[in-house]
């Protein structure tokens, strides 16, 4: 099945590559845990174009973005873009910063277990 490619607005691509030339501490530290396909073999990406929107990190197979919230994030913003781009068919896990630092195997496990469940769902036939 080919995956459907999210268009996003052109403007935020040199936004996109300055967000993964100055990336966060946590999400260098969530960087090193999914990339290269090391969270059951699917490729993330990271600060990717959505839309109109900029998500930090994205699998377009599974249309899953992740968040990490700091402490300054605009938790009022933050919910007009999630609502958004879940209108367009996008999935979120969120974290916070210091679930990234102190909580990594919790962190990883989440992914894993959201995989499992996304799975089982897409792979069962629909019910009449």
């Amino acid at each position: 099945m080919k995956r459907k490619i999210i268009p996003y607005a052109k403007h935020l691509k040199p936004y996109a590559n300055n967000l993964r030339n100055n990336m966060t501490f946590p999400e260098i530290l969530l960087w090193q845990k999914i990339k290269s396909k090391q969270i059951m073999g699917y490729d993330f990406d990271r600060q990717i174009a959505i839309d109109i929107y900029i998500v930090d990190f994205y699998c377009k197979d599974l249309k899953l973005a992740i968040e990490i919230d700091g402490s300054d994030h605009d938790y009022h913003k933050d919910t007009i873009r999630q609502d958004r781009l879940e209108s367009l068919g996008v999935h979120f896990l969120r974290f916070s910063n210091r679930e990234i630092k102190y909580k990594m195997t919790e962190v990883l496990t989440s992914f894993n277990t959201w995989i499992e469940v996304y799975n089982e769902k897409t792979s069962q036939p629909n019910e009449p």
